[in-house]
C-alpha cells in the first residue's frame, strides 16, 4: 500500500508540474491587456491553472513523502 501511495504521489506532482510549467511558458495566454498610452499588449498567463497546478505539485510531493517515511513501531 506505501508503495501504491509513493508511486500515486509522484504521478501528481509529475502531472502538477507539467501543468504549471505549460500554463507558464507554453500555452498562448488567457489574457491579453491592452495600455492606451503605449499601445502595447501584454499577456498574462492561465493564472486558475497555475494555482491549481502549484496545488497538485505540492500535495502530490507531501503524499509521497509521507507515505514514504517511516512510522515508529
Amino acid at each position: 500500500m506505501k508503495v501504491v501511495a509513493v508511486i500515486l504521489g509522484i504521478i501528481v506532482a509529475a502531472w502538477g508540474g507539467v501543468i504549471v510549467y505549460r500554463a507558464l511558458f507554453l500555452d498562448p495566454s488567457a489574457t491579453a491587456v491592452i495600455n492606451e498610452g503605449t499601445g502595447a499588449i501584454r499577456e498574462v498567463p492561465n493564472m486558475f491553472r497555475v494555482v491549481l497546478g502549484t496545488m497538485m505539485l505540492i500535495g502530490g510531493g507531501c503524499i509521497a513523502f509521507y507515505a514514504a517515511r517511516r512510522k515508529p513501531l
